[in-house]
């Protein structure tokens, strides 16, 4: 066995020509039983035939048949774990009658995990002022606002005004939007939208021209400047709802508004904290790696390479963008994430092995868990939603990730924390 660089290994191995005969009788059979050949029925021609006929894919089969499993076997008996497809050279069929070849591959990474437990990290439980409470229920009143209609007058900053847009130049094709509120002088409003509408009355026809940004969320409109026609439809005022006991019972169980205040409270504190343990846990798996200094294979690095590019294609089409048309240049793609994707699949060993150590488990009721939630999302029965799940694999890695969250738990619960430091201090 030879190590030729990190955990890519090789191994020269020779058949012996009494399997490789054995086989080849095998393959002889099999080709013969099936074989058409002029003035003999399948199955009734000459062996010495099928072997001069045959003569290629007689060792094709004999190599696909005896060199997977000498690989195997060799593995075994050394105690090596492939992860990756074996590559084969230098096969041939040697004059005694065996088969040498030379594998390639990639094996599984010896780990000798360090003690984890008391890894400083930086984490404070979240603070929720008032100040926070306030301007959440804020939020709040501008979800349940109601837009009242006006009579007409001309239009002045703070009036929601709905429209007609039609693009007239500027576009590959027209563009319309019916029934969009602008609320005029707003700070999120295109300023050239609110200019054009300042003074205007309902029925009036104005135009815009919008220049939009390079990084706009429409890849329609991104960069462009587009000419548009405005015609002005209704003027209304947005009302707020009251912040009173009323207010906390439409929302729900809520007896009072102070009852609101403390669950939004409670809810913000949720937030926050799952934010502030996810940052220290991010923290945790780097130092984590730091500790560690082991090769990874690098089959495991390119298929990470490629999960986060499908992530961010399956992303970017849901928000309307054509990815057949985006050209992936992998060697690229992989120059530039790989040192990050080397760190991921270190991480995910790293936790791996943890969960091993500490024997981490899932429990069924945690899975059952997930699978109904999903199913409720779906709206959907549980058991066609588990079936589902079953069949595409997914089953297994929601176990996967149930575990991994648990020993990033484990890796959270186990650390010394401390104050973050404040920006003076750093």
């Amino acid at each position: 066995m030879a190590l030729i660089e990190g955990c890519r290994h090789s191994l020269t191995l020779e058949i012996p020509a009494a399997d490789v005969q054995a086989e080849t009788e095998k393959a002889v059979e099999t080709i013969r039983a099936k074989a058409h050949l002029p003035g003999f029925r399948p199955g009734k021609a000459p062996a010495s035939l099928i072997r001069s006929r045959f003569q290629g894919d007689i060792r094709q089969e004999v190599v696909e048949k005896l060199v997977p499993r000498a690989l195997q076997d060799a593995t075994e008996k050394e105690n090596l774990q492939i992860v990756s497809r074996a590559e084969y050279k230098d096969l041939k069929f040697a004059e005694d009658g065996s088969i040498k070849f030379t594998a390639e591959f990639e094996v599984a990474p010896e780990i000798e995990l360090q003690e984890v437990r008391g890894l400083e990290v930086e984490y404070a439980e979240p603070v929720i002022e008032n100040d926070d409470v306030e301007k959440r229920l804020a939020e709040m009143r501008e979800q349940k606002a109601e837009f009242v209609n006006v009579d007409p007058r001309p239009i002045a900053d703070g009036d929601h005004v709905l429209v007609d847009m039609e693009s007239v130049s500027g576009t590959d094709g027209r563009i319309e939007q019916r029934d969009v509120n602008i609320e005029v002088g707003h700070s999120d409003t295109f300023s050239e939208l609110s200019d054009a509408l300042r003074g205007a009355e309902p029925g009036d026809e104005r135009e815009a021209e919008i220049t939009y940004p390079e990084n706009y969320a429409s890849e329609k409109l991104a960069g462009r400047t587009v000419r548009f026609k405005l015609t002005v439809k209704m003027i209304r005022r947005k009302e707020l709802p009251e912040l009173n006991d009323e207010f906390a019972q439409d929302l729900g169980d809520f007896q009072n508004i102070e009852e609101l205040r403390e669950e939004v409270r409670k809810q913000m504190f949720r937030e926050r904290e799952y934010m502030a343990q996810t940052a220290a846990k991010n923290a945790l798996v780097d130092k984590l790696v730091d500790l560690h200094d082991f090769p990874v294979p690098e089959s495991f690095v390119d298929q990470q390479v490629e999960n986060t590019i499908e992530s961010q294609l399956r992303s970017m089409a849901a928000q309307g963008a054509d990815v057949s048309k985006i050209k992936v240049d992998w060697d690229k793609v992989r120059a530039a994430q790989g040192d990050r994707a080397r760190r991921e699949v270190k991480a995910s060993l790293l936790l791996e092995k943890l969960a091993d150590r500490e024997a981490i488990s899932v429990l069924q009721e945690e899975v059952d868990r997930e699978v109904q939630r999903i199913a409720k999302q779906e709206r959907e029965p549980v058991a066609a939603t588990r079936k589902r799940l079953e069949e595409n694999g997914a089953i297994r890695r929601i176990a996967s990730r149930i575990r991994t969250e648990k020993t990033l738990n484990f890796l959270f619960e186990n650390a010394r924390k401390v104050a973050p430091a404040t920006k003076s201090e750093s």
